[in-house]
């Protein structure tokens, strides 16, 4: 068995030598974090002289124990390094940054002795290396396991904060029922429906796995792109969130609006599946009835096959009067009553409007020749008596397929 007082630097056993100079050594680290990690060049100084000194003395004085005996230091022997790396995840130093700060400080340690080692000392150099390559795999692994500790019960309790803030504002509470809560002075309430990334139809992959990683990605992408903390409440296929906004409703811009289109595009990006969703502006006490809203227009938007981005009332007046029931909108989708189980005739006329009334463009989506076209509509006005070529029957259709389509797909 190695006799570690024999690991000697310069005819002295490195523990005595290393101990000796426990000041000065613990300058010389500290210097040589500030000079290598940007991170800890921009702590007050009174963190660097006080919590970040102690914890390294700490640290050295552990390794020096080591050095002694030979013996690596026990899980409770490094409760002290736990602490320290929870502070750090307290005050939002990256772990890479706490976890380079040990590596760093072990070869500033040697860096500090090597003017002393002479060249009969290459065993002990050796043998020292070789403890603290040990010593810094229990070190990092107590950083790491203090650190995230912190940080999940950090996120846990920032999560439940931003929970009951959602549950209170949708239930039409205020901010006096949540104490210490600031609310906004407006909210864009947002309904997302989000579709299916390729992972969770592959044969094989988990569709759990696939919708949690898709979620986590778009619950990052919205963090990101709000200087607030962001309310949400989703799962793999949609949800509520709230983006909190920094005017009253009334005054919200064209510009605010038209970032939402573009958060629309961004969340589609990173979630890998379209996304979207029908958006209100409310203050706070109008949040419950703007959820309601919000999810109508949703709604409405996938039921025409609207394509990736945020919906406004405005947006879709037509297709969401459309969309409530009532005896006006079930005469208006009785119109295409005739064509509607004609596979040749409804879906004509779709393209036909859709391609803006250009019977050569129908023919050519459709594969079919411009004679055709014009047979099928006349087919049309035979069977329902409107013809497209008469500008008020024209409105009519519209608002007909319009009907018939909510009609057939919300009952």
């Amino acid at each position: 068995m190695t006799d570690h007082n024999r690991i000697v630097f310069g005819g002295m056993p490195l523990h005595l030598r290393l101990s000796s100079q426990l000041p000065e050594l613990t300058a010389f680290v500290i210097k040589r974090l500030v000079d290598g990690l940007d991170v800890y060049n921009q702590l007050p100084a009174e963190e660097l002289s006080g919590d970040i000194a102690r914890i390294i003395e700490q640290a050295v004085r552990t390794f020096l124990e080591v050095l002694r005996t030979g013996t690596l230091p026990e899980p409770v022997d490094l409760a002290i390094v736990r602490e320290s790396a929870a502070r750090r995840a307290e005050e939002g130093l990256p772990i890479d940054a706490v976890i380079g700060a040990y590596h760093v400080g072990a070869q500033a340690c040697f860096d500090f002795v090597e003017p002393e080692v002479q060249p009969d000392d290459l065993r002990s150099v050796l043998e020292a290396h070789r403890l603290l390559s040990d010593f810094l795999r229990l070190t990092t692994g107590a950083v790491a396991a203090g650190y995230l500790s912190e940080r999940q019960s950090m996120f846990g309790d920032e999560h439940g904060a931003r929970q009951t803030l959602l549950a209170t504002l949708l239930a039409g509470g205020q901010s006096a029922d949540i104490p210490g809560a600031r609310l906004a002075e407006s909210y864009f309430v947002i309904s997302l429906s989000i579709g299916k990334h390729p992972d969770e139809t592959v044969a094989g992959v988990d569709p759990g796995i696939a919708g949690r990683r898709k979620l986590r990605r778009l619950r990052t992408e919205l963090d990101r792109r709000s200087r607030e903390p962001v309310l949400s409440m989703l799962s793999t296929d949609g949800g509520l969130v709230l983006i909190p906004h920094h005017l009253p409703s009334a005054s919200v811009s064209k510009e605010d609006w038209a970032s939402l289109d573009v958060l629309a595009t961004a969340l589609s990006k990173v979630a890998g599946a379209p996304v979207v969703a029908g958006a209100v502006a409310a203050e706070p006490a109008g949040v419950p009835a703007a959820a309601r809203l919000a999810g109508e227009l949703r709604d409405v938007a996938l039921i025409y096959a609207k394509p990736v981005g945020v919906y406004r009332l405005a947006d879709l007046l037509l297709e969401y009067q459309l969309t409530r029931p009532s005896p006006a909108r079930d005469h208006l989708a009785s119109l295409l009553a005739p064509v509607a189980d004609r596979p040749d005739l409804l879906p004509t006329l779709r393209v036909f409007l859709d391609s803006g009334l250009n019977r050569r463009q129908t023919a050519t989506t459709l594969r079919v020749h411009p004679n055709t076209v014009d047979y099928r509509l006349r087919k049309i006005a035979t069977l329902t008596g409107l013809q497209v070529a008469r500008h008020e029957d024209l409105l009519s259709i519209r608002a007909a397929l319009s009907a018939l389509d909510a009609t057939t797909v919300r009952g």
